[in-house]
């Protein structure tokens, strides 16, 4: 069996060129060739297992092998798995379009489909430049950003990032687009109240679209939670306010609800705690439950309007292969069962609390610093001036039993939503031991 395993590290380490990964590590932390999961649990070929607190890149909210998707996947096979989407449409992507327009803030009745989280910023991204041009305001060509924020890695994503790892080795491709100050803390240093934080970052956002406003297409944001910049977190209110002056100085609100989206934060979108609609809403990873690529934006009356014409080339011509892809609008369409069937919203809110309780020791724990939550997700900074920490921390976490991914120093969990109490009282225990070593 050791043998096995070796040979699918080995295969995989010459063959598959793996994400995010400097590819070197590998020849001393080989790729844990996992055989099958089922529920929160990862199994490789060794029969080890590990706990998927991070929901597998933060896709997976009802567990993997989970029998209701299942069953909604095998059903649809059994009628065809794709049909372009020009010129066709079919019933999954009709009742997907529909349900999401149903769930989501008030207005958002048009939905467009990619496969991945960038594919959507790039879309919003598009839509928000050609809906000035058709409407005249062809001065309108930049986009705002914020401190910390992330939207994707593809080039038009990358130009609204604020992750120097990522955005460095390709700032000769990518447009420079102003930088605002987040809403969020994330420095140690920074003495500042939250409430602070929040009130200086939107003096900075009115300052800017009062001068810039005429020249700027969209605001784009993380609601709630910037999660590759550290999980830095805000309050709602920046939302709110946000999205009044955009209003008032005609421009876009992109909300990227990659992340946030289906449940994470406590309600089943971030913009819900805010009570406001933007103009572009950008949906990915939990929409099929981690089974399939899928992305969706939806946009308002107004955005799809401004492209509603006689003449093709004002349509907006964007097109993706898989686009509404029938196999995962079928996953979509079970997970948007779970949530209502299981009263899933209501569900984690309890289990949230929960977990705070069970996490509480974490607090105290002097290698800790700022433990935070948001409904389903914790995270807290370590103090660690171990090189490397995130390969080490990853490496001892998978040792014991337990699949985490730092972003810097900064340790969060984000399980499925199906993790019993038992389990994230493991995931704690186990944690803490690994401070222990730091």
């Amino acid at each position: 069996m050791n043998d096995a395993y070796a040979q699918w590290q080995a295969r995989s380490r010459a063959a598959v060129w793996h994400p995010c990964t400097q590819m070197k590590l590998h020849e001393r932390m080989p790729p844990v060739p996992i055989a099958r999961a089922h529920g929160a649990w990862l199994y490789d070929h060794r029969g080890s297992r590990y706990l998927d607190a991070i929901s597998s890149w933060w896709v997976n909210l009802f567990g993997h092998a989970n029998p209701r998707v299942n069953a909604a996947l095998t059903a649809q096979l059994g009628d065809f798995a794709h049909v372009m989407l020009a010129g066709f449409t079919h019933a999954p992507v009709i009742e997907l379009s529909e349900r999401l327009a149903a769930l989501a803030p008030a207005g958002l009745g048009h939905a467009f489909y990619a496969s991945d989280g960038a594919s959507a910023a790039e879309i919003a991204l598009k839509m928000s430049f050609h809906y000035w041009q058709q409407r005249g305001a062809r001065d309108k060509s930049r986009y705002v950003r914020l401190t910390g924020g992330y939207h994707g890695e593809t080039v038009g994503a990358l130009g609204v990032t604020d992750v120097a790892l990522f955005r460095a080795p390709y700032g000769p491709l990518l447009r420079d687009n102003p930088v605002l100050p987040s809403p969020a803390l994330r420095d140690a240093v920074d003495a500042r109240s939250p409430e602070r934080a929040v009130d200086d970052a939107l003096d900075a956002l009115e300052a800017y679209l009062r001068t810039e406003g005429a020249t700027t297409a969209a605001l784009i944001v993380e609601p709630l939670i910037q999660g590759a910049g550290g999980m830095a977190m805000y309050d709602s209110h920046y939302l709110h306010r946000a999205r009044e002056l955009t209003r008032r100085y005609d421009v876009h609100l992109i909300a990227d609800e990659i992340m946030t989206g289906f449940g994470r934060t406590g309600t089943m979108f971030a913009c819900e705690q805010a009570a406001i609609t933007p103009d572009l809403l950008c949906l990915s990873k939990g929409i099929t439950g981690g089974y399939l690529p899928l992305s969706c934006v939806l946009a308002t009356d107004t955005v799809f309007d401004a492209f509603y014409d006689d003449d093709v080339a004002r349509g907006f011509l964007h097109s993706h292969s898989y686009t509404g892809n029938a196999l995962a609008c079928r996953a979509a369409l079970a997970v948007l069962d779970i949530f209502r069937d299981d009263d899933v919203i209501v569900a984690n809110r309890a289990t949230a609390s929960r977990w705070r309780n069970i996490a509480a020791p974490l607090s105290t724990h002097s290698r800790v610093r700022n433990l935070r939550q948001r409904g389903m997700i914790i995270a807290f900074d370590a103090l660690s001036e171990r090189p490397g920490f995130p390969a080490w921390f990853a490496a001892r976490a998978a040792a014991a039993e337990l699949l985490l991914r730092p972003i810097g120093k900064t340790v969060y969990f984000m399980p499925p939503y199906v993790v019993t109490d038992a389990e994230f009282a493991l995931l704690v225990e186990r944690t803490l031991a690994i401070l222990d070593e730091c």
